[in-house]
């Protein structure tokens, strides 16, 4: 019987050891070493799992929304100026109308999408550029395996409209796992990738 992880609410998302074993494969045969970022060095799976664990920890402490897009009602609007307005009215009226879109931002909320999610931790002291593009890496492998579509991304998977907070971060939290399992410096008995 293949082994299962889910996340604590309801995820349509089921993750098996079998397709954490083809995702893999799927690595193996990638077209760089899924394990080096662009500095040219070499990542550790735990380095890259911390990674995704932020970013678990970011979107349940933030929220997590499909897709993020510009509102489509401002909170205010620029008032025109002319000739005889005084630049120190201008800035006044300027500052006063990035304040109003500030509190407007924050009255909506600070959700994120899984993508954007990823790149914040990116600058944090639990990742960097490369742990956050090898992890967008492995979820493209995962997703590959789970859709059985070798041209699947996590991007456009993680944006279907059917999408839930428990589908990204089961499928984030089989990343994190996957990268303790296949990545370098995972226990000697496992298998890893190049």
């Amino acid at each position: 019987m293949p082994q299962t992880l889910t996340a604590a609410t309801a995820s349509s998302v089921v993750i098996t050891t079998q397709m954490l074993e083809k995702a893999a494969e799927l690595a193996l045969d990638s077209y760089r070493p899924l394990w080096t970022g662009n500095s040219g060095e070499q990542s550790t799976g735990e380095s890259v799992a911390r990674h995704l664990d932020a970013t678990i920890t970011l979107l349940n402490k933030d929220g997590w929304t499909r897709t993020w897009s510009w509102p489509t009602e401002s909170a205010s609007t620029l008032p025109a100026t002319d000739d005889e307005t005084s630049v120190r009215e201008m800035v006044r009226t300027l500052l006063d109308y990035v304040r109003e879109e500030d509190s407007a931002t924050a009255a909506r909320g600070s959700q994120r999408s899984a993508l954007t999610a990823l790149s914040h931790i990116g600058g944090t002291e639990h990742g960097d550029p490369d742990t956050r593009d090898i992890a967008q890496d492995i979820l493209n492998v995962l997703v590959q395996a789970l859709t059985d579509n070798t041209t699947a991304r996590f991007a456009a998977w993680s944006e279907r409209q059917t999408r839930t907070h428990a589908d990204i971060t089961a499928l984030l939290a089989a990343s994190a796992r996957f990268a303790r399992t296949y990545g370098p410096g995972a226990p000697a008995s496992e298998p890893t990738t190049s």
